[in-house]
């Protein structure tokens, strides 16, 4: 049996960035629950010619790697730096060359960064509708953290930093979860 695929997904389009930092927050507290094999990405890892595809066969084969990633995980955490109050238009951009099906009952985290408190409804009012469509299965808590949450890009912020381990476990145990029903326990624990 192979271990459960986590993919985090950053629409950050330069490193270091807040919004990785924050994806792979909620990323690493899922993988300390549980054994996962846990890859992120970031725009940066699709390269120039996403923006350029206006369909899936168009995407050069760096951008075809993630969007295959995100299609065939078990489970997501997706993250996008927050401008005038809703994700990137890349992220989106991505999302709209994700097959309608692959994101079916698939756990999701939402993660966001912005400069300040007004944009943290984005998760609510933005992605929350948009994988709502994909019917996947949205974790309960999800992340939004501000510049001011951040020190020398280090998440600081302790209620913040509590969020985010928050919803790696709601991932990992609503991941292990869904494996167990599938692959059954014993098959489970034996992968650990």
């Amino acid at each position: 049996m192979t271990r459960p695929r986590l993919v985090g997904l950053s629409a950050n389009v330069q490193r270091p960035s807040k919004t990785r930092t924050l994806v792979d927050a909620v990323l690493h507290e899922a993988c300390a629950q549980a054994t996962f094999d846990g890859r992120i990405f970031d725009f940066v890892d699709a390269g120039t010619g996403l923006g350029a595809a206006w369909t899936r066969d168009q995407l050069p084969l760096p951008a075809r790697r993630v969007l295959d990633a995100i299609e065939e995980a078990d489970g997501l955490v997706v993250g996008s730096p927050v401008y005038k109050g809703a994700y990137t238009g890349l992220f989106k951009h991505l999302f709209d060359l994700v097959d309608p099906n692959a994101l079916a009952g698939k756990p999701v985290a939402i993660v966001a960064t912005g400069g300040g408190a007004r944009h943290a409804l984005v998760v609510e009012h933005a992605f929350r509708p948009l994988f709502g469509f994909f019917g996947a299965l949205q974790i309960p808590t999800a992340v939004y953290a501000s510049d001011a949450d951040f020190s020398d890009g280090v998440l600081v912020e302790a209620g913040v930093r509590a969020r985010a381990a928050e919803a790696g476990a709601q991932l990992a145990a609503l991941l292990l979860h869904r494996a167990a029903a599938t692959t059954g326990p014993a098959e489970l624990a034996a992968a650990e």
